[in-house]
């Protein structure tokens, strides 16, 4: 019966993690504690810390579930794209938007939040592989691995610094980042 007690702490886990969400749109994530957290959920602190060691922990537990939610969803608006470089820029551009437009994903990217969204996504092996399996799908090289990294620095920086609009922020990509893919440009 160990795959019942693995089930209900996967279960529990994301019972946590919907409570935190709430959470990070309320107060602000850099605001939220980790009694916060466990009162949210309806669990004790001792509850809370057998799934999450820290709030480092818990955040980044966050950004993984929903960035794999992200990649998810991106990869299937863009998957007819048949251009790597024209497919990237889209989702790019569909990452962008579906973070602006999801208060809790947006909540990470308030004033006073966006560096703690950045430490999440530089420390995430997991965003890393997420994002590797979209953008370096067609090329799985050294180049593609340092593109990836340099297209999460790209649209993170887009959503703490954004455009002027979207067609800025498209025309921006087109002209930087596409160029890079069709050549093969290596750092």
């Amino acid at each position: 019966m160990t795959w019942l007690r693995e089930e209900h702490s996967a279960l529990a886990a994301q019972n946590i993690l919907d409570a935190a969400t709430g959470l990070f749109v309320e107060q602000g994530v850099s605001a939220v504690g980790m009694a916060d957290v466990a009162k949210a959920a309806g669990c004790s602190r001792q509850t809370l810390y057998r799934y999450f060691d820290s709030r480092q922990d818990l955040h980044l537990a966050f950004a993984q579930r929903e960035a794999a939610r992200l990649i998810e969803l991106v990869s299937g608006e863009v998957k007819s794209i048949k251009d790597p470089a024209d497919r990237l820029v889209a989702m790019i551009v569909a990452l962008l938007r579906e973070v602006r437009t999801t208060d809790y994903l947006s909540a990470w990217f308030r004033s006073g939040e966006p560096a703690l969204a950045a430490e999440i996504a530089n420390s995430s092996p997991m965003i890393e592989s997420l994002a590797l399996t979209f953008f370096a799908s067609d090329d799985p090289s050294d180049h593609a691995v340092q593109l990836t990294r340099w297209c999460i620095r790209v649209t993170l920086s887009l959503l703490i610094t954004p455009g002027a609009d979207d067609t800025d922020e498209r025309r921006l990509l087109e002209q930087f980042i596409a160029p890079l893919v069709r050549t093969g440009v290596t750092a």
